[in-house]
C-alpha cells in the first residue's frame, strides 16, 4: 500500500499519463517510456509509476508484457473495465437496476437506430447467425450468452465507439442478473419463445435499414424482458 509521499508520487505519475492520453501525446498501440525513464522525469520512484500503470491497467487502459522491445502499451479495453465498473455498481446499489434499465434502453434505441444505417455484410451475417441460434437453443445459459452477444454486436455494428462502449457494458453487467431472474421464471421456455421472436423483428428491422421501427422494437423487447424477469421495472 501506498503512503504518505508515494501516494502524492503515484498520483504525479498518473495525472502525467492521463494528461499525456488527453493532449495526444499517448494514442492507441503507443508504446510507454520504460518505467526507469518515466520516473527519471518525472522525480519519481518507479514504484509509483508501477501503481500508476496498474490503476490504467485496471481501468482497461494500459497493458503490460514482459520481456525485451515489449513493454506497456495504450489498448482500447475500456469496454471491459466500464462492464466492471457497472457490475460493481449493480452490487452496491439497490437502485442501480432501475437506472441502468433506463440508460439501457436509450442507450440501445441509438444502437439498434445506428446498426441499421450502418450494417454491411459480415455484421448483418453475424446478427443473423445469432439469431438462428437463439431460435435452437433452449439452454438457459447457452441461450443468455447468445443473447448477451446479440446486443453486443448490435452494439458494434452502430461504428459509434463510445455509444457501443457504454451499451455493451452495460448489458455485460447485467448478464448475471439476467441469468439468476431467468432460473426463477415459472414458464421461462415460453419466455424464451417471446425473446425469440423479438430479436427475430429487431434483426429484420435492422435488414431493413429501418432505424426506426429498429428501436421502437429494442424498447419493447427490453422492457417486455426486463417485466418478465422483474428487473428494474
Amino acid at each position: 500500500m501506498l503512503q504518505g509521499d508515494d501516494r502524492k508520487a503515484h498520483r504525479v505519475a498518473l495525472d502525467h499519463i492521463e494528461a499525456s492520453l488527453l493532449n495526444g501525446k499517448y494514442k492507441v498501440g503507443a508504446k510507454l517510456p520504460p518505467e526507469r525513464d518515466l520516473a527519471k522525469e518525472l522525480g519519481v520512484s518507479r514504484g509509483a509509476v508501477r501503481e500508476a500503470i496498474r490503476v490504467l491497467q485496471a481501468q482497461g487502459i494500459l497493458e503490460s508484457h514482459p520481456g525485451p522491445g515489449r513493454g506497456t502499451r495504450i489498448i482500447a479495453g475500456h469496454t471491459a473495465a466500464l462492464g466492471r465498473l457497472f457490475r460493481l455498481h449493480l452490487a452496491l446499489s439497490s437502485t442501480s437496476a432501475l437506472d441502468l434499465t433506463d440508460t439501457r434502453v436509450a442507450l440501445e434505441r441509438s444502437t439498434a437506430t445506428l446498426a441499421s444505417r450502418h450494417w454491411d455484410d459480415e455484421a448483418l451475417n453475424k446478427l443473423g447467425d445469432l439469431v438462428d441460434r437463439m431460435d435452437r437453443e433452449t439452454t438457459l445459459d447457452e441461450f443468455n450468452a447468445l443473447d448477451t452477444d446479440f446486443h453486443v454486436e448490435i452494439a458494434l455494428t452502430a461504428h459509434n465507439p463510445f455509444i457501443g462502449d457504454l451499451s455493451s457494458a452495460i448489458r455485460q453487467a447485467m448478464r448475471a442478473p439476467i441469468r439468476d431472474a431467468s432460473m426463477a421464471v415459472d414458464d421461462w421456455q415460453a419466455l424464451r419463445n417471446t425473446l425469440c421472436k423479438q430479436h427475430r423483428q429487431i434483426f429484420e428491422a435492422i435488414e431493413k435499414r429501418d432505424g426506426d421501427l429498429a428501436a421502437v422494437l429494442m424498447e419493447e423487447h427490453i422492457r417486455t424482458a426486463y417485466q418478465a424477469l422483474k428487473l428494474g421495472i
